[in-house]
């Protein structure tokens, strides 16, 4: 019994993983269309500003191998937001 609840954990952090990632880059696409398609107003505003977070660049020097990771940056908005919220709707209904 405990291989069965394993395996669901680990189908449901994918879904939740791919959920996120697909709706990062719906968010992303509804932003640009906002910003491409709407007229300047508070409400192109309000939908299109966003916060931005950013880590990096990460520099791990081994002796034989030497890598840069970054810098990886992160921006949200409340687009963004509704491209999950629509992607988990959409997500859940096909289950």
């Amino acid at each position: 019994m405990n291989g069965l609840l394993d395996s669901h954990q680990r189908r449901s952090g994918r879904r939740a993983f791919w959920v996120l990632v697909i709706g990062l880059f719906l968010g992303g696409l509804l932003t640009l269309l906002s910003e491409r398609f709407l007229p300047d107003s508070a409400a192109r505003d309000f939908l299109t500003t966003s916060v931005a977070a950013s880590l990096g660049p990460l520099h791990v020097d081994l002796v034989a191998v030497a890598l840069t990771l970054g810098p990886l940056s992160v921006s949200l908005n409340v687009l963004t937001v509704v491209g999950v919220l629509i992607t988990a709707v959409v997500a859940r209904s096909l289950i």
